[in-house]
């Protein structure tokens, strides 16, 4: 195969030029194995002068030579910009009739994260605080291990596949680096190695482009399956940063809230500038604001008296200048969260476009999920989820009742509450334990209960967070004791330990770490 020269692509010669040399390759490429393409799509400019391209090399070929499938996969957060999802779920849409009717082996696919992986499964049902460059849990969760499980589906079928990207070097000096590295270890022309999904070759076809080059396509090209790049165009000009949401593969990528169109929840940004741009830009785009004042909400300096002073599994950590490691998100933050979320998506519903308008922010199947951890893992009997609901919608809402054996009404919990006589953590251990023994109840086999109670007395064992710092500061020999209070020898703390079953407050692992707390708090 001939290697064209792309540096500097459209100087000196026409456009008609410049799209006739790269299809031409596409063919050649596509014509040279039986391996099956992936296309990243995230509705952006890049990747939609890139699917163009191979749009057009396909419609150059002849029905007998259009053997191989080319897969478009487009990954849905969940939390995109409401304005781009409603983009990118009709492009779709018209992509896949106007293939059909085209005869062209296009196949798209609009992929989404698992349930349990979801934005808001993950903040509101666990509590896992909002992310942070050195917490960054969502980008692995949201858009990783949607395409990479999809790309290792089609290698598992075929042995072997060809991801075509929208990349370029002029994004950034880091991406410049990186497809230049890549680029030495090329196995055939424009062909490089993916470092992190075994069996599959990136080919990038306008990676020498500029972004005036990419827009001066968009604009002379007409879009093969009938979108309008002209909107596109539009919606870029509403907003005021520069750049897309790649497909994400790895880490390396660049966070989508460095781009123009992300997560409207993306807390790893200071300000979200698109969104903000579009409601200041368009009175008619104001009925985002709900969405942007929420999501600045998330984004707090200090976000301490959010969380709960132990970890996920009830540990008390401290880091090197002496203070508790928050963990997660508290019960009543939580709940917060999900009533100020239902009130944005009320207000969506209410007030946006006929065309976005049933767009939902958060899933009836997220709901679903965050209900069963907060009553089955947290031990939240008195199912709050129901009655935040009920209060913002001004409905009931329309989940299936739980088992009455696990979950107890809220008139049982108050008067909990009221023997409590305002002690939080005697109140969330006693309704804990008052939890685990109703799971046990109906189990033939009660192995694992006494563990299941001594986890949740350990979690319970501190009387507030000034307490947890001194026990482990004495713990930890931090604190040393004054002559009234002797130190006492290894073995009888250890027996101290043992007898009240806190001897795994000193238990944990990374994972555990890495799931429940910020790093850098």
């Amino acid at each position: 195969m001939s290697t064209p020269t792309h540096t500097a692509p459209f100087q000196g010669r026409t456009m008609s030029e410049v799209v006739n040399e790269l299809t031409e390759e596409i063919r050649e490429l596509y014509l040279a194995d039986e391996v099956p393409w992936v296309v990243g799509y995230s509705g952006g400019k890049d990747s939609t002068a890139v699917l163009q391209l191979v749009w057009l090399a396909l419609q150059g070929l002849t029905a007998e030579q259009r053997t191989k499938p080319v897969h478009v996969i487009s990954t849905d957060t969940l939390v995109e910009n409401p304005i781009v999802a409603s983009w990118v779920t009709q492009s779709l849409e018209t992509m896949r009739a106007a293939a059909a009717e085209q005869q062209l082996p296009i196949e798209p696919h609009r992929l989404t994260p698992e349930v349990k992986d979801t934005f808001w499964v993950g903040l509101i049902g666990r509590g896992y605080p909002a992310p942070r460059p050195k917490f960054r849990w969502c980008t692995e969760r949201l858009k990783i291990r949607p395409s990479n499980a999809f790309i290792r589906r089609v290698v598992r079928r075929h042995g072997e596949a060809i991801l075509v990207l929208g990349i370029r070097k002029s994004e950034s000096q880091a991406r410049s680096k990186s497809m230049a590295k890549h680029e030495k270890r090329r196995v055939r022309d424009r062909l490089s190695p993916n470092g992190n999904l075994p069996n599959s070759l990136v080919y990038s076809p306008v990676e020498e482009w500029t972004t005036d080059d990419v827009w001066l396509f968009l604009m002379q090209q007409a879009n093969p399956w009938g979108h309008n790049n002209k909107d596109l165009l539009s919606m870029y000009q509403g907003a005021s940063a520069d750049g897309e949401c790649p497909l994400v593969v790895d880490n390396t990528t660049p966070s989508c809230g460095d781009s123009r169109f992300g997560c409207w929840t993306c807390t790893l940004v200071e300000k979200d500038k698109s969104m903000s741009a579009m409601i200041q830009n368009d009175e008619e785009k104001d009925w985002m604001q709900p969405l942007l004042d929420l999501r600045n909400d998330l984004d707090v300096p200090d976000d301490k008296h959010l969380r709960d002073f132990r970890r996920m599994n009830g540990q008390v950590q401290l880091i090197a200048d002496e203070r508790v490691i928050p963990g997660p998100y508290t019960e009543k933050s939580r709940h917060e969260w999900l009533t100020k979320l239902f009130q944005a998506q009320k207000h969506v519903r209410d007030n946006a476009p006929e065309h976005v308008r049933g767009i939902e922010l958060i899933t009836m199947e997220e709901l679903h999920e965050i209900r069963r951890i907060w009553i089955f893992e947290k031990h939240e009997v008195q199912d709050a989820l129901p009655k935040i609901y009920e209060k913002v919608y001004g409905e009931t809402f329309p989940g299936l009742p739980v088992d009455a054996h696990l979950a107890q009404g809220s008139d049982e919990m108050d008067i909990l509450r009221e023997i409590c006589d305002g002690d939080e953590l005697r109140y969330s251990m006693t309704r804990d334990l008052l939890a685990v023994e109703r799971r046990f109840r109906t189990r033939t086999r009660r192995t694992g209960l006494y563990d299941e109670l001594q986890k949740t007395i350990v979690k319970g064992y501190y009387t507030d967070e000034e307490d947890a710092l001194a026990f482990k500061k004495e713990l930890e020999g931090i604190v040393p004791r004054t002559e009234a209070d002797p130190t006492p020898s290894d073995a009888d703390v250890q027996e101290s330990l043992d007898l009240e079953g806190i001897a795994s407050r000193t238990d944990h692992t990374p994972a555990e770490d890495e799931e429940t707390s910020n790093a850098s708090a």
